[in-house]
């Protein structure tokens, strides 16, 4: 598939650095040009200029914090019909906590935002360490969850998800990642809060 990634950071740069290894043709975009090039560049992607980036793509991975995703997605093109994956998580400023939840979330809002678009949470409780290393961890293939009201979007984020190794399984409808991201700040608090590092990720045992 053709995939855009919106941001150079730790998690973009896993993003890219898979999907390239799984095949795809993914390019990567960032406020900062240079460091989607330099992410291109060790992981044979392409970078692309913001503008109208998101055309002729299958999907486009959001890989900002919560607050700039918004208008990152309006940046490159965005719009009804498009495909986009939000991994993004509404945390407060010492990630300990959540400023959304009970009545909305982060996925909800970025849908919002950009209406039409085909909005799936997933891979919002994946570390960016996780996802570098790939989708094995202790012996087990780490489980994406994915919320979307678009069945289309869902197959799209589940065919990615699985062709990088991951497990994946159906959470429902988009409003389900009101669950989703504070099951990632309970990883988190994991992670940081108890110093367990960022080796880990959530699962769901059973059928």
């Amino acid at each position: 598939m053709k995939v855009l990634v919106i941001g150079a950071g730790n998690m973009g740069a896993g993003f890219v650095k898979q999907l390239a290894a799984a095949g795809h043709q993914v390019s990567v975009t960032a406020r900062d040009i240079t460091k989607a090039q330099a992410v291109a560049q060790q992981f044979g992607a392409s970078a692309v200029p913001q503008d109208n980036a998101a055309s002729g793509v299958d999907a486009v991975v959001v890989a900002t914090p919560y607050g700039e995703a918004a208008a990152a997605l309006r940046s490159v093109g965005a719009r009804a019909g498009t495909v986009v994956i939000d991994i993004t998580n509404p945390l407060t400023a010492d990630y300990m906590g959540l400023t959304l939840g009970h009545s909305t979330s982060a996925a909800e809002e970025i849908a919002r935002a950009v209406p039409g678009a085909e909005v799936v949470k997933g891979f919002n409780t994946v570390f960016a360490q996780v996802l570098a290393n790939g989708a094995d961890l202790g012996g087990e293939k780490v489980t994406v969850f994915l919320a979307s009201d678009s069945e289309r979007g869902k197959q799209t984020a589940k065919a990615l998800a699985e062709s990088m190794g991951f497990k994946t399984l159906d959470a429902g409808g988009l409003k389900n990642a009101r669950y989703l991201e504070p099951l990632a700040g309970l990883n988190i608090y994991f992670g940081y809060g108890a110093g367990l590092g960022t080796a880990v990720a959530p699962a769901w045992i059973g059928s």
